[in-house]
């Protein structure tokens, strides 16, 4: 007869043991055998999914064409005196005024079809622009410089912790609403 066919004893309350078994043992095949076939699509597909490797939030920083998109708080400050880039504050506009970078645009994820026009309508595709928010897992300035990237600007990148290295370091800051 049939294990799991037969009809559960009242006396021990419930199937027996051994379809019990039969089933966490079909679950653990389906499990190993749904990890078998993600690992083999993730290796298939050219934007997969490192699965080792570098995880630090530099590595993270990269353009889907596998550029790194990141820049060093050096590179940023030489920048900033020579006023070779534009500084763009990923973070919402309440964090902006409570400080941000002397001279740098806010342009908060949120508000990127309200404001991208009018804050980037004097600026050459070519102009650098360094993107910031706050934080070293804080993705927004990220996520700006490959909207940016997308829209044009390739010389769009991002300062990896930028509010923080930045008052650290002791650089230019001040604070207020934005002005555009």
């Amino acid at each position: 007869m049939d294990v799991l066919n037969r009809r559960p004893d009242p006396a021990r309350g419930g199937p027996p043991l051994a379809a019990w078994r039969q089933a966490a043992w079909q679950a653990l095949a389906l499990i190993v055998w749904s990890a078998a076939v993600a690992l083999a699509v993730n290796a298939i597909r050219p934007d997969r999914i490192a699965l080792v490797g570098d995880f630090s939030a530099a590595a993270r920083f990269t353009a889907p064409t596998g550029e790194r998109i990141d820049i060093s708080l050096a590179e940023a400050e030489k920048l900033f005196y020579t006023r070779g880039a534009v500084f763009f504050d990923a973070r919402p506009v309440e964090e902006y005024a409570r400080g941000h970078i002397r001279g740098a645009r806010s342009l908060p994820l949120q508000d990127l079809d309200l404001r991208f026009l009018e804050l980037t309508a004097d600026l050459e595709l070519e102009t650098p622009v360094v993107t910031y928010c706050d934080g070293e897992t804080c993705s927004l300035s990220h996520e700006l410089a490959l909207f940016l990237r997308d829209a044009g600007f390739r010389n769009a990148r991002v300062l990896v912790n930028g509010w923080t290295l930045w008052r650290q370091a002791g650089l230019p800051t001040e604070t207020g609403p934005p002005s555009r």
